[in-house]
């Protein structure tokens, strides 16, 4: 079996989820605060060790078009950080439209009314997380992690 904790980074907050490939699905987890895309570093160790992932996922920012932007970059500076404080393997998955498909999925929970004030950032990094296990080989352990 494989455990993936995924990431929707943002500069001010960062979405965690918990997922495994033998299901393909997630659940959120968290919403961690960040201070100019940095987070508690400690919170992350925390869920790695209660959560003991084989693999993360952090989500790509890509504007429409494919190019990196400024947030890319920093995403992607996250990821690394992460494989270079935890040692796990680290897969970056494109996750155009994630938070408008959050979004979407938290307004339709209940009629928008109780979930319309509820952060989506967890939503997001669950989708991203169903993303990546979606990409991946059924049945087959993780590929290594190409990048980071």
């Amino acid at each position: 079996m494989n455990r993936v904790l995924g990431f929707d980074y943002g500069t001010q907050k960062i979405g965690v989820a918990v997922g495994q490939s033998v299901t393909g699905g997630a659940r959120e987890l968290a919403v961690l605060k960040a201070r100019d895309g940095v987070p508690n570093w400690d919170d992350i160790a925390k869920l790695l060790s209660e959560w003991q992932p084989d693999a993360l996922v952090v989500g790509l920012p890509l504007n429409m078009d494919g190019s990196a932007g400024n947030i890319s970059q920093r995403a992607e500076k996250f990821a690394r950080r992460l494989h270079g404080r935890f040692n796990l393997p680290v897969h970056l998955h494109d996750e155009r439209l994630s938070s408008f498909a959050a979004r979407d999925e938290r307004l339709s929970q209940d009629g928008g009314r109780k979930s319309r004030n509820k952060p989506i950032d967890a939503l997001a990094a669950a989708l991203i997380v169903e993303g990546f296990l979606q990409n991946q080989p059924k049945g087959q352990p993780l590929e290594p992690a190409a990048t980071c």
